[in-house]
Order: C-alpha cells, then sequence, then structure tokens
C-alpha cells in the first residue's frame, strides 16, 4: 500500500520530467564543449600589496644569487694570476691611500681591475693595514698576494755601507749621495768619531736624518757595551780619549791580526809619558775630515807643523778621534796585547814590524827603507813618512821620543 501522499515515491521525490532531445547539426555535434568554469580567486590573492611583496621578495632572491655570482667571480678574479709577466718594483708612499694604491697598480699593468682590489682587500679587513715602503712584485702576483705583501710591509732592502775609517765628513758624503734615501742633510755634523761604521739596511723613502741618528745610536751603544768590559788600568781618562785612541789604531793598519798589538804599543806610548808620533794625527790636523789627497806624501814639514792633531808635537792624545773607529779597534784598545813594544814600522808586506827597544827598531826601519828605494828604484831619500799598500800612514821611524 502506498503511503506517500504527495505520490513522490518511495522517498518522497517527484521524478524530474524527461528533456526533450534537441537534434544538433553536424557541425555543432563537432563543435567542443565548453568546459567548467575555474574557480574565482579570493579577494585577498587580489590585493596590491600581495603583489608589491611578491615584487620585493623575487627582486630580493634574484639579487643575492647576482651578488653570489659576483662575489664568486670577483673572489677567483682577487686570486687569480695577475697581468704582470716580468717581476716589478712598486712604491707605496707614506699616508697614500687604498684608491690610490689600487689606481697606481692598474695603471702599471699589475693587477686587471682597481674597484675589484680595492673591494677584495676591504673584504678581508685589511683597509687601513697597507704599508708603506718598496715592494718587489713577482710575475703573475695575484691581487690577493700583493695585498698579503704590503700588509707584512716586506718592503726592498738597500744597503749603506759606511767602511771602518772613514772621518764623518766622508761618511755623510756617501749618505748625501745615496739615491734611495731621501731629506736634507743635517746643517750640523755629527762630533768626529760617533757614526758606526757599518753596512746600513736601508729603504726606499727613509730620510738621510733617519739614517745619521741611527748611526750614532748604534756606535753610542757600541762603545759603551766594549767600554764597560775593558781591560783594567788602561791609561785612558774617560770614553773619549777610548774611541780617540781606537780611531788612530783603525787609522795605522788594516790588518785585523795587529790591531791589539799597535794599541799596546801606543797605550805603552802613554804609561811612559812618550808622545805618540802618528801619522794619521798628522795628517787630521793639516786636512780635517776631508782626508790626505792620496798622492800627496808626509813632509818633513808636515812633522814639524804645530797642530792640535799633531802627535809628534803634542803630549798624549788629540782633543778628538781622527776617524769613526769599527769594532776590531775598539776591541783592540780595550783589551790590547800583552807586550812591551814601544815602536813599529812597515815592512813592506802591508804589515809592521814591532820593535820594545831603539836599536831594534833602528834595524826595522833600516829594513823598510832599503824596501823603499827598491820599490822606487831610485837612491834618492823617501819622504819621511810612507804609506802602506792599504793606503794607511804609518809612523815615522825616528829616534825614540822623549
Amino acid at each position: 500500500m502506498n503511503t506517500n501522499p504527495a505520490g513522490n515515491g518511495e522517498f518522497g521525490r517527484r521524478p524530474s520530467p524527461p528533456q526533450p532531445i534537441v537534434p544538433k547539426t553536424a557541425s555543432e555535434a563537432l563543435r567542443p564543449e565548453t568546459g567548467t568554469p575555474p574557480p574565482r580567486r579570493s579577494r585577498a590573492s587580489r590585493s596590491q600589496l600581495v603583489v608589491f611583496m611578491n615584487f620585493i621578495v623575487s627582486s630580493v632572491i634574484l639579487l643575492v644569487l647576482a651578488a653570489g655570482v659576483a662575489v664568486f667571480v670577483g673572489k677567483r678574479e682577487f686570486e687569480s694570476v695577475g697581468p704582470s709577466r716580468t717581476a716589478e718594483t712598486f712604491q707605496v708612499k707614506p699616508n697614500s691611500g687604498l684608491i690610490e694604491i689600487a689606481e697606481q697598480l692598474e695603471r702599471r699593468g699589475l693587477i686587471s681591475d682597481a674597484r675589484i682590489f680595492r673591494l677584495g682587500v676591504r673584504a678581508y679587513g685589511s683597509d687601513g693595514s697597507l704599508k708603506a715602503g718598496e715592494y718587489s712584485i713577482g710575475p703573475g702576483a695575484s691581487m690577493r698576494e700583493i695585498m698579503e705583501l704590503m700588509r707584512s710591509g716586506r718592503s726592498v732592502a738597500y744597503s749603506l755601507t759606511i767602511p771602518e775609517g772613514l772621518t764623518v765628513e766622508q761618511a755623510l758624503q756617501r749618505i748625501a749621495a745615496n739615491e734611495i734615501l731621501t731629506g736634507d742633510m743635517p746643517a750640523a755634523a755629527p762630533p768626529e768619531g760617533s757614526l758606526v761604521a757599518d753596512t746600513q739596511r736601508i729603504e726606499r723613502g727613509m730620510t738621510r736624518q733617519q739614517i745619521i741618528d741611527k748611526m750614532q745610536a748604534d756606535q753610542k751603544r757600541l762603545v759603551e757595551s766594549i767600554w764597560s768590559r775593558r781591560t783594567d788600568d788602561l791609561p785612558l781618562a774617560d770614553i773619549n780619549e777610548f774611541v780617540t785612541l781606537a780611531s788612530i789604531v783603525e787609522k795605522e793598519t788594516g790588518k785585523g791580526d795587529e790591531r791589539s798589538r799597535v794599541a799596546a804599543v801606543f797605550l805603552n806610548r802613554l804609561e811612559r809619558g812618550m808622545r805618540l808620533q802618528s801619522d794619521p794625527t798628522i795628517i787630521y790636523g793639516l786636512f780635517g775630515g776631508k782626508g790626505k789627497p792620496a798622492d800627496r806624501p808626509i813632509y818633513q814639514s808636515d812633522i814639524e807643523k804645530v797642530t792640535p792633531y799633531n802627535t809628534y808635537q803634542i803630549d798624549g792624545l788629540p782633543p778628538t778621534p781622527i776617524a769613526n773607529p769599527g769594532r776590531a779597534a775598539l776591541e783592540a784598545v780595550a783589551s790590547p796585547s800583552k807586550t812591551d813594544d814601544l815602536y813599529f814600522v812597515a815592512d813592506g808586506t802591508g804589515g809592521h814590524a814591532f820593535a820594545s827597544s831603539l836599536e831594534e827598531h833602528n834595524q826595522n826601519v833600516a829594513r823598510w827603507r832599503a824596501v823603499e828605494k827598491n820599490q822606487a828604484g831610485e837612491s834618492s831619500t823617501a819622504p819621511a813618512g810612507a804609506e802602506t799598500p792599504a793606503g794607511v800612514a804609518v809612523p815615522v821611524p825616528a829616534a825614540a821620543p822623549d
């Protein structure tokens, strides 16, 4: 029995009436049917802020990628082989900035790009750490290698040699003529004997005053160190007399094995109140720091000429040194040989013959005169003084002084 009053069937729904069949033409049957439309975009997705933020994020990503590529390429260029094909020297002047250094390097063809060099130096935290100096840059040096070199300060080193026995004036002439150094010479010369006789390490751009100051400081330390270790009871009043006698010993002989014996002769003379009778003191009294011309001998009139330095005419030591003594001469005076020698004269071999008595000394003199005569090839009397092959004047072989 049907209990549905509406007559809608078992579930109460009335069946929909059948749809009429509409015939289609052949072209309509082949036409594709309209698909299901896409869902409608939400209002949030259409917001301008969201669109802008999407653009920003995309731009940031692109920029990060571009920066990464730039850093990679720049780092590779910074550390790769440089364009130079030969070793070059490059000077960084004091107070030079990074921009100036980079541009000069690029102009010299030592780096490929000044901008990459600047950025690389700053990336390594070395901006402001590049030191002034002259640097030797090897062929193919990378920008990083150049940076490390300038940061280390390992600049090219030159040398300036001041030999033992030069006067201060002669030493200053060498300093003034050196083209590596800069700046003016001092208005007043340092005291005689106050410059160290040594080879100085110098760098381009150093001033002449700096070198002179260093040489004075080095000599002061050297003299004070050796003076503090001197033998007891030396007949020397003070450190100035010590340097003065060392300068005379320096000028008397260039042979290392003779210095302490020559020093002993002069010290023995001082103890006995004998005049030193040293030819180099005559020369300094006549010519000062300029030195004697090489072709001029010492004449008898020179020996008789009274000057504050002529130890044939004065008692004791001259008022100042006559040259810059080296370490060996200073040590020879501080620790002289144990000998009774009072005389020495050239022996014709570049050295000297020593004697403790006037008789023995006169025999040595006679032998030296014979050598002079043979060397001159004539019988005429030689000048009062003579030069050793090294150019160092020796004492005049005369009778024992008072």
